[in-house]
């Protein structure tokens, strides 16, 4: 059985920074794309960033290059994302999720990915 569980949220202020992590167990991690996803009352959930299985090539949403670091421990089985200068508009539930296989062309899509974990709550204040 294939998990994923995030950690790591929470509510901070403008400017702070957090820490969020995705474990995973039941699948070949090694192998896997991994991105961070999160979604916003009353959107669309959106891509923030992903990193292909070996972490040599990553990219990110332009809304978060420079403040958020997407990063991973393929001995640990698990996903990183580092968020610095947080914003309020960077309240979301976030989302990590698996893929067998992503392109640069496909890796910003949900529909790309196999498997999610549950999510967890970023709420940042101003």
């Amino acid at each position: 059985q294939v998990q994923l569980v995030e950690s790591g949220g929470g509510l901070v202020q403008a400017g702070d920074s957090l820490r969020l992590s995705c474990a995973t167990s039941g699948l070949a991690f090694s192998t896997y794309a991994m991105g961070w996803f999160r979604q916003a009352p009353g959107k669309e959930r959106e891509f923030v960033a992903a990193i292909r299985p070996s972490g040599r090539s990553i990219d990110y949403a332009a809304s978060v290059r420079g403040r958020f670091t997407i990063s991973r421990d393929n001995a640990k089985n698990t996903v990183y994302l580092q968020m610095n200068s947080l914003k309020p508009e960077d309240t979301a539930v976030y989302y990590c999720a698996a893929a067998t296989y992503i392109s640069t062309a496909t890796m910003t899509s949900p529909r790309n990915y196999n498997y999610w974990g549950q999510g967890t709550q970023v709420t940042v204040s101003s």
